[in-house]
């Protein structure tokens, strides 16, 4: 039986991408640099700027929680494997070798997995990256097997660091823990290729469910309208749909019914930075009625901390149904209660989910919005120039 590390790496090295897998990866390039430049100036970026390039860009795509996330996995693919194959020059066949394995590794760990607390980003990202980066090394398939193993001390990441800047410092350091690994399998290095089917059922995981069959990304990738959790997604647009009815000072209850799994890393429930407030029910709903469409402004620390915003935050009620299984589980159900009215809406898919794909307007919009303050154009960016233009605006040892 072949070992779960080698199936994974042959079919990494294997990979010819189809005509759908490469549009879905030049999309997820723009989307992935643009979220990155629009953290250039974010204090967290600035902590990174000692790292490595694909560990300090990987940090600036997370940082504002704007990055596109696999459902199926609930992993920030292109968070780490944009920056993995732009640092070893891998193109977009890399890029799609490591988020293909990242997606599958991640939905085999499952939701078990991600509900007992694991930053799932990170516990398939660093296997997933080292074999990507192994792919733009030109290895074989035994040792882009070896360097898949190799990460797995560096497959950590825990949800407790959410609303911290350690959230996105990790998803640098698993980037970091992939690079590193497929230069050591290139240098000779040698590992148990068991050690990942071991490892995964460790952590929860079922090692016989990774299935190698379909796209390059199984499932596609959601992107983000709003920059903050995907968990979030849904009820911002639900409720924006409201704002424009009402008057926020007349509000005097919401109540959110949602599956508990829809909520699993919204740990925040009276937030007080903007890092947490990114994973806050409670203020999320305030600032969908506040502000209507949420965006940067949205998630400072002076914006979380607005009386306006403290009121709604405190009238929010919500009604769990037990169980579900992925942050888009069943519906969301919204009833927002005014001095003489009660408004209500529903909403299973938001925007930029695969089901409910981005329209072209609402992704220039945010692309654009990601680089308003800077000389760059997202629609000019390929595998080719996109290193340089990170090196441009995101350069190693900080500095502008």
């Amino acid at each position: 039986m072949t070992a779960l590390a080698l199936a994974l790496a042959e079919w990494a090295h294997d990979l010819r991408p189809e005509p759908a897998d490469l549009e879905l990866a030049d999309r997820s390039l723009r989307d992935t640099v643009a979220v990155a430049l629009a953290a250039s100036g974010h204090p967290v970026t600035r902590l990174a700027a000692g790292l490595p390039d694909g560990a300090r860009w990987a940090v600036a795509a997370h940082v504002l929680d704007f990055d596109d996330l696999h459902m199926e996995s609930t992993a920030h693919i292109s968070a780490l494997c944009v920056p993995a194959a732009l640092a070893t020059g891998g193109g977009a066949r890399g890029y799609l070798a490591a988020a293909g394995v990242m997606a599958r590794l991640g939905a085999a760990l499952g939701w078990p997995h991600y509900s007992a607390g694991w930053h799932a980003t990170c516990t398939a990202g660093a296997p997933a990256c080292a074999a990507g980066a192994a792919v733009a090394l030109g290895l074989d398939p035994e040792r882009i097997a070896t360097a898949i193993v190799l990460a797995i001390p560096g497959a950590g990441g825990v949800q407790r660091a959410f609303g911290t800047d350690a959230k996105s410092l990790q998803a640098g350091f698993a980037v970091d823990a992939g690079i590193r690994a497929a230069a050591l399998a290139g240098a000779g290095a040698q590992a148990d290729w068991s050690a990942l089917a071991a490892w995964m059922s460790l952590v929860g995981g079922d090692p016989g469910a990774v299935n190698l069959a379909g796209p390059a990304i199984p499932g596609g990738l959601a992107i983000k309208i709003y920059p903050c959790c995907y968990a979030l997604q849904r009820p911002i647009s639900a409720l924006a749909e409201l704002s424009g009815s009402l008057t926020p000072g007349s509000v005097c209850r919401i109540v959110l019914r949602t599956p508990e799994a829809t909520v699993a890393p919204l740990i925040h429930h009276r937030p007080d930075t903007g890092l947490q407030g990114k994973f806050s029910l409670e203020y999320a709903a305030a600032a969908a009625l506040l502000d209507r469409h949420p965006g940067f402004a949205s998630f400072t620390d002076d914006a979380v901390r607005r009386p306006a915003a403290r009121r709604l935050a405190g009238l929010v009620e919500t009604e769990l149904s037990p169980g579900g299984s992925w942050l888009l589980d069943g519906e969301l159900a919204a009833e927002v209660h005014t001095d003489g009215d009660v408004l209500g809406v529903k909403q299973q898919f938001p925007p930029g989910a695969p089901q409910r794909p981005p329209a072209a307007e609402q992704l220039h919009a945010k692309l654009s919005d990601c680089v308003a303050r800077l000389d760059a154009d997202p629609s000019s960016w390929t595998w080719d120039s996109a290193a340089g233009v990170l090196a441009r605006f995101l350069p190693a040892g900080g500095g502008r």
